[in-house]
C-alpha cells in the first residue's frame, strides 16, 4: 500500500475535514454520499485542530466479563498489531455494546500507550473518560460520550472491518477527522487528495467567497449578478482542471 509522506500528512491538517472532502469529491469515483460518519460526533479536543492517520481498528464489548478471562493475552496481542503499523495512526473503536454504555476503552493509561506506539488519537462509538489526562498526552478523541468506568474493557477483535458511526473503516485507511467528524479516504484516492483539496479551497476563495464579500454599495440586483457570475466562473475553472471522469 503506497502512503502518504508525513509532511504529506501535515499538509492535510492545515485545512478543515470539509475542505479536505470537498477536494476528495472532486477526485473520486466513489458514493460521495458515503464514506464519512453519518451520526452525530464529538470532537472533545478541538483546540488541537485537525488529526491525519492511518486506521488502525479494534472491537471491545465492555459489559461482557467473557473476554478477560477467554484470553489472558488480549491486551498484548492487540498492542502488538498496533505497534506493527505505521504511523500515524488513529485507532478506531467499535463499542458493541452500542447503544448502551458500560465502560471507557480509552482513559489516561490507554491513551499514554497509545501516543508511545505512533497514534495520534481515536474515533470511537464508545465513550471515553479522563478527558484532561488524554489532553496531556496529547491524544486526540472524536466520541459519543464520557463515562466513569471502564468495566471489562478488553480487546476483542482488531486488524479487522469495523463499523463506527454509519461509517465502515478498514484496517489502514486515510482518516481526516476533526470538530465536524471524520472522512475515511479509499486508497486509490490518497495520491491526489491533498493537490485537490488545495486547489478546491482556492476555487472558491477566488471566486464566490470574494464576491460575497466587500458588498458595501451594491444593489440587490448587483450583488446577485456578481454572485451568479462568480459561480459560473467557479465552474469553468472547475472544468478546466478535471474532466467528466474527475481526474485531473
Amino acid at each position: 500500500m503506497a502512503r502518504l509522506s508525513y509532511s504529506e500528512l501535515m499538509m492535510l491538517k492545515r485545512w478543515n475535514t470539509p475542505t479536505i472532502y470537498n477536494g476528495w469529491e472532486a477526485i473520486t469515483k466513489h458514493d460521495i454520499t458515503q464514506g464519512f460518519n453519518l451520526e452525530e460526533t464529538r470532537d472533545y479536543m478541538p483546540h488541537m485542530g485537525p488529526m491525519a492517520g492511518y486506521a488502525v481498528t479494534v472491537q471491545f464489548e465492555p459489559s461482557n466479563p467473557d473476554h478477560p478471562r477467554q484470553n489472558a493475552n488480549a491486551w498484548s496481542e492487540y498492542r502488538q498489531y498496533v505497534a506493527g503499523i505505521p504511523g500515524p495512526k488513529i485507532v478506531v473503536v467499535q463499542d458493541l455494546d452500542k447503544p448502551d454504555v458500560i465502560g471507557a476503552f480509552w482513559g489516561e493509561v490507554n491513551s499514554n500507550i497509545h501516543r508511545a506506539l505512533g497514534c495520534v488519537g481515536t474515533i470511537t462509538d464508545g465513550a471515553i473518560r479522563d478527558i484532561d489526562e488524554m489532553n496531556n498526552a496529547g491524544f486526540k478523541a472524536l466520541a459519543r460520550r464520557t463515562c466513569v468506568g471502564h468495566g471489562f474493557s478488553t480487546p476483542v477483535r482488531w486488524g479487522i472491518e469495523v463499523e463506527v458511526f454509519g461509517c465502515r473503516v478498514k484496517p489502514e485507511q486515510l482518516i481526516h477527522a476533526d470538530k465536524h467528524g471524520f472522512l475515511v479516504i479509499p486508497e486509490e484516492d490518497e495520491a491526489q487528495l491533498l493537490e485537490a483539496s488545495i486547489y478546491m479551497d482556492g476555487n472558491e476563495c477566488s471566486t464566490v467567497i470574494p464576491a460575497a464579500r466587500n458588498v458595501m454599495g451594491k444593489t440587490a440586483e448587483e450583488l446577485l449578478s456578481r454572485i451568479d457570475e462568480a459561480g459560473r466562473q467557479f465552474g469553468r475553472n472547475m472544468k478546466q482542471t478535471f474532466d467528466t471522469t474527475g481526474e485531473w
